[in-house]
């Protein structure tokens, strides 16, 4: 008895807010479970409207969009709302000098206007099955090294049943630190096209200063199109191709939201990691998360400069400045509030209770300072780990390339008389040299180059140091690390024939493995190689602790799960379909100050800088403000721009619907707020929010500023039939 209630006592300390209603990305399958405490908090519906293999639902409007945001389906016509920052890329890469998009935005007045997005896909869940038993009874027996191995295994034959010879995506997905195994069926669409896309003085209002931060005043919305071919199936793109009947559209309210309304979003939330332990969260602090900043940034300030020189420089390189700065921020962030809110701390606490609850149970008594072990031997590495990988040394798009050339090069001679192999690798190769060739910016690629390698000289420890580095400052010291690697950088570009894009494409004409073997460039990425590296550097340090730490998360979730049953437990995200619920909130970020739930255009205007990078702001909408034209849209004399709920989201869920207790569309969620920064680790139910861009607002871009009634006249608008009667442009309409 003992025992037990020590285990219900552990329980509390770990879950904690497990089972609140703001917090947990919930699986859809299994929404039901969740069911009354939803319909409390004012949600309407049915479990089977939310989820259902065998009748349209909920999830039928919801799309993976491109594998990195989320998008919803609003019309019969597979129209699809989803973040500007989600939609970047498509727009920029659309966008020159003379027809710039991205500044001057852009809205489809017909379907022969949509512009084709070569790459961009989205994908449909079907369903989603539990196949625990079937990958447990594979592996049951197998030896500790070879359970990663056998799990693919078996993970590939269970996706390939589903898929049964059509043209479905299937894959196998673990949760709650591989305890349980989840199949997941897609149908995938390859034919999407952009349709509008507000001015980035809109989209993505308030830049980098505003990101992350509460009150917000971002635009954040993009629209696309799926298409389909005649019979309605996915399709590469053609121009014989239709817009695609979807199962599910999500109506749009802009009936307006109060304090306490319900609100859902329904999406992809991507990676958290909220049973870290304090070992984990104390090298994130100290160690990873600074280098990750510190790395980032010198990429950041570099682009910059030369952003600021030209309008074509700021179009070419505007779109990884964009992907590089969100993270960046984010990983700041993080660190301040998981030291502000004392998460190493509360982590030590709850720990201590686990430990105190199972010393009877020889299984898990060991299991804290097991991690304690492993962590020990991995610290000291940790910084090295950042610095040898995609934010540090391979950060460099040319580093990169030259190992991927040196590939290429290698199969198609390994394969000389497949022709058509040959030609598939070449089409892939001018394909990378294109983009390559897009994004290129001497000076600031090499002051990059210079710049990372001085940090890795400066702060990874000298006994870490790679024989090649030590060479480099040997042969090419000039006094400082930063003029010793400037000097460097200047060699290679002078000398190698992989990093300059013209040189580069003239090499691939005429390949040649004894010239690239030869190349300084090469000779320098060939010692990034991942595999070799680390087996040189590292040794089996990182490998040993990643084989560690998988196996003590494994049994650590296994103890919380063998104690948890009959209570609601939501696993941790990891890119697949998630529902999370709660209200539209408030909040009090510091003592004195309280935060309202929406935001208007009001501040909008009052942030105003003309001509400014963040703050600037197009005519179109000083001139309707000025008039206050705001149309139905708006609300008590002012037009509404974002709001707040307690909903629990993170990178993914870009783009996700946030849905009222009708199942209507009301905003989409496009960020979380700067006090809970910490929300991947540690759900914080006081000062978690969900940043989202008003629905109304959206309409009134696209209507009043956009001129777009094509695309107002698709959308299914639920009305309120009452006025906000202060504002005089706004007309009066039925239900």
């Amino acid at each position: 008895m003992k025992l037990i209630a020590l285990w219900a006592i552990a329980f509390v300390l770990l879950t904690g807010n497990m089972v609140k209603a703001d917090e947990g990305m919930w699986l859809p399958m299994l929404i039901g479970k969740n069911y009354e405490q939803m319909k409390k908090a004012g949600f309407k519906l049915t479990p089977e409207d939310l989820y259902s293999v065998n009748k349209a639902s909920l999830k039928d409007a919801i799309v993976s969009f491109g594998g990195f945001c989320t998008g919803e389906i609003v019309s019969k016509n597979g129209l699809i709302f989803t973040n500007h920052h989600c939609g970047y890329d498509a727009v920029a890469s659309n966008s020159t000098p003379e027809n710039n998009m991205l500044d001057s935005g852009f809205y489809a007045k017909s379907y022969a206007q949509e512009k084709p997005i070569p790459g961009l896909f989205v994908r449909f869940l079907v369903r989603m099955e539990d196949v625990t038993p079937k990958v447990m009874a594979a592996i049951k027996g197998v030896p500790e090294a070879e359970k990663a191995a056998k799990i693919a295994e078996v993970s590939k034959q269970i996706a390939a049943e589903a898929m049964g010879g059509t043209t479905q995506e299937a894959e196998v997905k673990d949760i709650y630190k591989a305890n349980q195994y989840l199949l997941f069926v897609y149908n995938r669409f390859n034919d999407v096209r952009l349709v509008g896309v507000p001015p980035q003085s809109i989209g993505k209002f308030g830049g980098d200063t505003d990101n992350w931060e509460w009150p917000r005043h971002t635009g954040d919305f993009s629209i696309f199109r799926v298409y389909a071919d005649a019979e309605n199936k996915a399709a590469a793109y053609s121009v014989n191709n239709k817009p695609y009947t979807p199962k599910k559209s999500l109506p749009v309210s802009i009936k307006g939201v109060k304090n306490g309304d319900f609100a859902m979003v329904y999406g992809y939330p991507g990676r958290t990691d909220r049973f870290l332990t304090s070992y984990g969260v104390q090298v994130a602090t100290d160690k990873t998360n600074p280098a990750i900043v510190k790395l980032r940034d010198i990429r950041l300030k570099a682009w910059k400069e030369e952003m600021d020189k030209s309008v074509d420089t700021r179009l070419k390189l505007s779109s990884q400045y964009a992907n590089i700065a969100n993270y960046w921020k984010y990983y700041i962030g993080q660190t301040e509030q998981l030291k502000r809110l004392k998460i190493y701390e509360e982590k030590q606490k709850q720990e201590m209770a686990f430990t105190n609850s199972v010393k009877g149970n020889p299984e898990y008594a060991n299991l804290l300072n097991n991690y304690k072990t492993a962590y020990a031997a991995y610290e000291p590495y940790a910084v090295h780990s950042i610095y040898a990988g995609s934010n540090g040394l391979l950060a460099s798009t040319w580093v990169r390339n030259a190992n991927n050339f040196s590939r290429a090069l290698s199969s198609i001679s390994a394969r000389k008389d497949d022709q058509a192999y040959a030609s598939q690798v070449n089409a892939t190769v001018k394909n990378i040299l294109a983009d390559y060739e897009n994004t290129y910016n001497e000076i600031a690629d090499k002051k990059i180059f210079a710049g990372i390698l001085t940090a890795f000289y400066n702060d990874v420890p000298k006994s870490q140091h790679p024989k090649f580095i030590t060479l480099i400052v040997e042969d090419y010291w000039k006094g400082t690390p930063e003029a010793t690697f400037s000097n460097y950088a200047n060699y290679l570009w002078d000398k190698s024939v992989l990093i300059k894009p013209a040189s580069l494409k003239t090499f691939w004409e005429k390949p040649s493995q004894e010239i690239l073997e030869k190349d300084p460039g090469y000779l320098f990425a060939k010692n990034l190689n991942s595999a070799d590296y680390v087996k040189a550097n590292f040794g089996s340090i990182l490998s040993d602790f990643e084989t560690a730490k998988n196996k003590l998360d494994n049994i650590y979730l296994k103890a919380l799960l063998e104690n948890n049953k009959g209570k609601l437990m939501y696993p941790d995200a990891n890119s697949t379909m998630r529902i999370t619920y709660g209200q539209v909130q408030n909040y009090s970020p510091k003592d004195g100050i309280t935060y309202d739930i929406s935001t208007n255009i009001d501040g909008m205007v009052a942030k105003y800088q003309k001509g400014d990078d963040e703050f600037d702001l197009p005519q179109s909408l000083l001139d309707a403000y000025a008039k206050r034209d705001f149309r139905e849209y708006g609300e008590n004399g002012t037009l509404p721009v974002g709001f707040i709920s307690n909903n629990d989201i993170t990178g993914g869920n870009s783009g996700s619907p946030v849905i009222n207790g009708n199942g209507e569309l009301i905003g989409l969620a496009f960020d979380g707020n700067w006090e809970a920064m910490s929300g991947d680790i540690a759900f914080d139910k006081n000062y978690k929010r969900t940043i989202s861009v008003d629905a109304r607002f959206v309409l009134w871009c696209i209507d009043v500023l956009g001129g777009a009634k094509n695309i107002i006249n698709e959308l299914d608008i639920r009305r309120d039939n009452m006025v906000a009667k202060p504002n005089k442009s706004t007309l009066k309409m039925k239900k």
